[in-house]
């Protein structure tokens, strides 16, 4: 889906990194060459999704070899919650 500006150019929306008031997927439609304040305030976001990213990959590097049962699934899960996100940013980057 993609939305046509006031300047007649074409965007497509950008998901954003928090849900909206009922829990659903939250966009906004912005000029990429001219961010906004909520997509400034999205790229700050997903720039500190990306950093827990590295720091979670470093923890489970350190626990893979002693870390009991519920550890790893406790890891497994965190590590899924920050997979997904980590996707939604590189669809997103990759367009």
């Amino acid at each position: 889906m993609r939305f046509e500006s006031a300047s007649g150019e074409s965007h497509e929306p950008r998901r954003l990194p928090w849900p909206d008031a009922d829990g659903k997927p939250a966009y906004v439609v912005a000029d990429p060459k001219r961010p906004g304040p909520v997509s400034r305030r999205a790229n700050a976001i997903e720039g500190t999704q990306m950093e827990m990213a590295g720091v979670l990959l470093t923890h489970a590097r350190q626990l893979v070899d002693e870390a009991g049962l519920e550890e790893l699934r406790y890891l497994v899960a965190e590590m899924t919650r920050v997979l997904a996100d980590i996707l939604r940013i590189a669809s997103r980057v990759k367009h």
